[in-house]
């Protein structure tokens, strides 16, 4: 029985084909999540006998895919998710986010906060969906799946 470590994403790389060029501060969320879900997450597509794994994430024809490869490169799994369930929570996101990054420059403390919380909850909602269209693919923890759910955000900018 392979050990809970294999079940990991090694490294991770956006295709950069459908990406704009992104504000600082969608750029740093992107350094962010990279680096965070790199140093812990939980990964484990199903049917796999083990890992690591590296991922490429991309969007296809209105599909974010998980372009799944083994630590030498080779293929191991594609998985397509359908991008049209995730429309409303990403538009929401980004529009909350938008007012968050505004306020952070003159609003008071008490404004900041609630746009921060609002945030925080549109991103768990995102997650949440996420986690349940890769159900019966892959099986993510809670923390890889909000880390995923920012960059599908970050490829999902387009000009």
């Amino acid at each position: 029985m392979p050990d809970q470590d294999c079940f990991r994403i090694l490294s991770l790389e956006l295709d950069e084909r459908t990406v704009i060029r992104r504000s600082r501060q969608i750029e740093q969320e992107r350094e962010i999540a990279i680096y965070d879900l790199l140093e812990a997450n939980s990964f484990r597509p199903l049917g796999s006998p083990a890992g690591p794994y590296k991922l490429v994430l991309g969007i296809e024809e209105n599909r974010l895919i998980f372009d799944i490869r083994l630590g030498d490169d080779t293929s191991h799994a594609r998985v397509a998710l359908a991008l049209t369930p995730f429309r409303r929570v990403v538009k929401d996101y980004f529009l909350i986010c938008e007012s968050y990054f505004k306020a952070i420059r003159d609003a008071p403390p008490a404004q900041i906060e609630t746009l921060d919380m609002s945030r925080r909850a549109v991103h768990d909602e995102g997650s949440e969906l996420l986690v349940e269209r890769l159900k019966g693919k892959i099986e993510v923890d809670r923390d890889t799946a909000r880390r995923l759910f920012t960059l599908l955000c970050v490829l999902h900018l387009k000009g």
